[in-house]
């Protein structure tokens, strides 16, 4: 029970804090990739422990095969015999109870998510493209007559970017470039899906601070990831450029739009930007942020019992 009991600690513990240490990094410095990894992966790391945690306190020195059916045996046969279950299984009946329930409610709600996304950007969708044109150059890109420069990325099977012709209008070449390319990444990388999920969860688990704040944060992390692909393509004047003509206040709530999220912070990050790191380096950065953030709840609670066990139990000279 006791490693059952750190997990739990751990995942608890990670819950409350990961989030505090991830917001206090520069995003005008760090490699927002690296970040929306670590995001993700103490997001699984946590769950990850909490599940394990709840199937150890099911499985006390047994496999972890039919864990609930053991359980519920153990207790139901205390019962017949007049004995009271003992406590761990109880908790782990409670556990797993829970656990189950968390699951469900996840799913439910981001099946219901997955599915009013995909309407309300089918339904703006059908609109937009009565009233636009499709670019014979770019795929899957819809142009409007409308003087205000504002470009959007909808979900869809593929995704569709919309761009009004105040872009070419009041922007240079290469910064309607950048606008593209910035809409680009945001259907390459599923981001509209990533939110969404990150909203589910946020629903679900609103009092866990890891999953409260993840929406927010991974929204301002997909904008800064687009902004670096736009920027390896047009270069950072030009995202600079687009940035500051884009407006994003009139795209649908469904849509990611270049100028509506963060952009001060983003250009403060162009202000710094150095050269990219190349594909191996970002590869192993990324690993490492992922792997770090994923061990997080399962070296946090066991170090904490054994802090404790310490400073319980001194040993005597």
């Amino acid at each position: 029970m006791t490693l059952a009991l750190a997990l739990l600690v751990g995942t608890i513990t990670a819950g409350w804090l990961v989030p505090q240490g991830l917001r206090r990094v520069d995003l005008r410095r760090r490699d927002p990739r690296s970040l929306l990894v670590a995001w993700l992966a103490s997001i699984m790391g946590v769950a990850a422990a909490g599940t394990a945690g709840v199937v150890l306190l099911l499985t006390p020195g047994h496999g972890p095969a039919d864990s609930l059916t053991w359980a519920l045996n153990r207790c139901l046969a205390a019962l017949q015999h007049g004995s009271p279950p003992r406590f761990e299984d109880l908790l782990g009946i409670a556990s797993a109870a829970l656990l189950g329930v968390v699951v469900v409610r996840c799913a439910v709600v981001t099946a219901r998510e997955l599915l009013r996304l995909r309407r309300a950007s089918r339904e703006r969708l059908s609109v937009l493209r009565l009233a636009g044109w499709p670019d014979a150059a770019t795929p899957n890109t819809f142009w409007l007559a409308h003087d205000r420069p504002l470009a959007f990325s909808l979900l869809g099977r593929p995704g569709v970017i919309i761009a009004t012709e105040g872009l070419t209008r009041h922007l240079p070449a290469d910064a309607v470039a950048a606008v593209l390319a910035h809409e680009r990444a945001h259907l390459r990388g599923h981001h509209h899906l990533l939110i969404a999920v990150m909203d589910s969860l946020r629903r679900t688990l609103p009092f866990v601070p890891l999953f409260r704040q993840a929406p927010a944060a991974i929204r301002e992390l997909v904008e800064l990831a687009a902004d670096m692909s736009a920027t390896r393509v047009c270069g950072p004047a030009a995202v600079r450029a687009a940035l500051l003509a884009v407006s994003g206040h009139d795209a649908p709530s469904v849509a990611l739009a270049m100028g509506r999220d963060t952009v001060r912070v983003r250009l403060a990050r162009l202000e710094h930007v150095a050269q990219a790191p190349g594909g191996a380096r970002r590869a192993l950065s990324c690993g490492a942020a992922g792997a770090l953030a994923t061990a997080v709840p399962f070296l946090t609670g066991p170090s904490l019992l054994f802090a404790l066990a310490v400073l319980a139990c001194p040993v005597g000279g």
